[in-house]
């Protein structure tokens, strides 16, 4: 938990304190002026003096130079020093006066001159620049770095910089969307022409070594299996794996995890090493090794483990069964004992191909989720079902991108289509209306996808149900009257199963959200009325958030001849229930009585 510390040198700066602790809720506000809501300290130097080193966060309001005389005798470095704000009383100015990129005080300046309707003070250049923060990528990405001032300089000064992306992580879709103007990105050290740049950043598993200044960000990606001879000597195995790594141009920094059979998870060497390298040691069954299938089976380990592989793989388990990197590798120490070391990349991290399923949303293009925006612009080729996904979502494409309506296509076109692009290492996105886990049909696309061994993943989107509400600018849920909220949908061409009919479902009183049944209505209005009250509050919608949309309401008796009047059939949504409209019972969530993490209702001392 971040402990954050105010320190009010006015009465109006106590004031300010107590308005912005309302966004830090788990801070406390200190001052040398008398307040009842506040922890009296006799002098800001005398608080500091014990509690310096206690703080993730020091938030000083009032003059600059308290905050600086205060605060000089206790700096250390960037690396250990707590982020320190500094505001005027009045909110105007937040200053970031100390670690403002690992501390993180530049974030927290900008969200309290939110806070204040104030101005963010910030005077770091790659900030000011909007440039990647070499200094806080690693932490922020979960990869490996060491500081180097000189060449974050070289960046921060727009030298000509190549960008090295040896593997694929969130990290890397970062860079990829943000680089700067100078930057080239690369994903092949022997494509990059030196004379071009003054900085490689690599982001890799690898150590390089290159005619200019590198950068290297090592990521947590290589899996190790090991065998060895029992009662190996922990110094020498330890050796033996530097001298490896160094050999193969790895970097040790990059290791995820160590594996072996469980037979030798009492081997020392084995948990030393793990230890030292802060990695996890994982040991295997012979039954979960022998599903492998690995290049160099051995029938002497088989003989004596019951196995044909123990380093190999040992590391393609670790890996997710990715194919292995370094293969068996027989090592003979100083002591004439002897290991196996296999090494395999997490799978994860691996650049290659795949299928990914967005929602696009309800018909408006602006309703996509951000991750299906960046997806977008990032994808090799586009599939989208022209009826049903606005074309503007397909203006995101980058250049040399292939877009493709999907309408004329059936789903082995599709899916042909998709295999081309799939056997060079695309990146394929197939667009799909509202939220794909909603009458998405992509069922059927995922069936063959693992048939076909192909990767994919789904992104989710805004489904017409939530635009529906947020038309009708109503609840669905309201306390006390109702809770549930069903997506279903008639039965027409495709039968329901027995038990979900509609006049069942319509026992619950929930708010009934009724899609693909326009056509049927006069049969769907029939089996609500068993349950609901014929003045029981209904909307029908007709293609909501589209530039088209139309919508109506009325009530239940009402619901087939509002649907006959307008013509309504394809892509029409019925939403049938008391919530519609409904502003009445309050949640406890923001009632005065009601207490939580976060508003506990009592004031926080040092």
């Amino acid at each position: 938990m971040n402990k954050t510390a105010i320190i009010a040198s006015t009465d109006r700066g106590v004031e300010l304190g107590l308005r912005i602790r309302q966004e830090f809720p788990h801070a406390v506000v200190v001052s040398t002026r008398t307040h009842e809501q506040v922890t009296s300290i006799p002098a800001i130097a005398d608080f500091l003096q014990t509690n310096y080193d206690n703080f993730d966060t020091l938030v000083f309001i009032g003059a600059l130079g308290i905050c600086v005389r205060s605060i000089a005798p206790y700096l250390q470095n960037k690396h250990t020093d707590p982020a320190i704000i500094n505001m005027d009383d009045h909110g105007y100015y937040v200053q970031a006066v100390v670690s403002g990129h690992e501390g993180g005080a530049n974030a927290l300046a900008t969200k309290l001159a939110l806070a204040t309707a104030g101005q963010a003070v910030i005077t770091t250049s790659s900030d000011l620049q909007q440039l990647w923060a070499l200094d806080t990528l690693a932490a922020q990405f979960n990869w490996k770095a060491t500081p180097n001032n000189a060449l974050i300089a070289l960046f921060v000064n727009n030298k000509p910089t190549a960008v090295l992306l040896d593997i694929k992580d969130k990290g890397t879709q970062y860079l990829e969307r943000t680089k700067p103007a100078f930057a080239d990105i690369y994903y092949a050290f022997e494509e990059i022409d030196f004379s071009k740049y003054e900085l490689l950043i690599a982001v890799t598993y690898k150590n390089y070594e290159a005619p200019i200044p590198v950068f290297h960000y090592h990521v947590p990606v290589l899996n190790i299996g090991m065998g060895c001879s029992r009662d190996i000597e922990t110094d020498l195995l330890e050796a033996s794996l530097h001298e490896q790594f160094q050999i193969q141009g790895l970097a040790l920094s990059a290791l995820k995890a160590i594996g072996s059979i469980d037979i030798k998870g009492d081997e020392t060497a084995f948990i030393a090493l793990a230890q030292t390298l802060s990695v996890p040691f994982i040991t295997f069954t012979a039954d979960e090794l022998n599903t492998q299938v690995v290049p160099n089976a051995s029938e002497v380990v088989l003989s004596k483990l019951g196995v044909h592989s123990v380093s190999e793989a040992a590391a393609m388990l670790l890996s997710g069964n990715t194919g292995l990197f370094l293969e068996k590798q027989k090592i003979t120490v100083a002591s004439g004992k002897k290991h196996t070391l296999a090494i395999a990349i997490d799978k994860s991290a691996v650049r290659k191909a795949e299928v990914v399923i967005v929602g696009a949303g309800p018909g408006d293009a602006e309703l996509i989720s951000i991750k299906g925006k960046q997806l977008l612009e990032t994808a090799d080729l586009i599939l989208y079902a022209g009826s049903l996904v606005p074309e503007e979502l397909t203006h995101y494409a980058k250049t040399g991108a292939v877009v493709r309506n999907s309408a004329s296509m059936t789903l082995e076109d599709q899916i042909s289509l998709m295999e081309t692009h799939y056997a060079k290492g695309h990146l394929i996105v197939r667009l799909q209306s509202g939220d794909p886990s909603i009458y998405g049909a992509i069922q059927e696309q995922m069936t063959i996808f693992d048939e076909k061994g192909m990767d994919y993943s789904i992104v989710p989107g805004i489904s017409s149900f939530q635009a529906a509400a947020a038309y009708l600018k109503s609840e669905f849920t309201i306390p006390e009257v109702v809770q549930s909220i069903i997506l279903t949908r008639g039965a027409g061409k495709t039968p329901l199963p027995e038990n979900e009919k509609l006049n069942e479902m319509a026992k619950h009183k929930a708010t009934m959200c009724i899609f693909l049944s326009a056509t049927i209505a006069k049969s769907v209005q029939a089996q609500l009325l068993e349950h609901y009250a014929p003045e029981t509050p209904v909307a029908v919608l007709y293609r909501v958030t589209w530039k088209d949309e139309a919508v109506f309401t009325g009530q239940l008796k009402d619901l087939a001849q509002i649907i006959r009047d307008n013509k309504l059939t394809l892509t029409t949504l019925v939403i049938v229930g008391d919530a519609i409209g409904a502003r009445k019972n309050r949640s406890h969530l923001y009632s005065p009585e009601w207490k939580h993490t976060f508003r506990t209702g009592k004031t926080l001392k040092v």
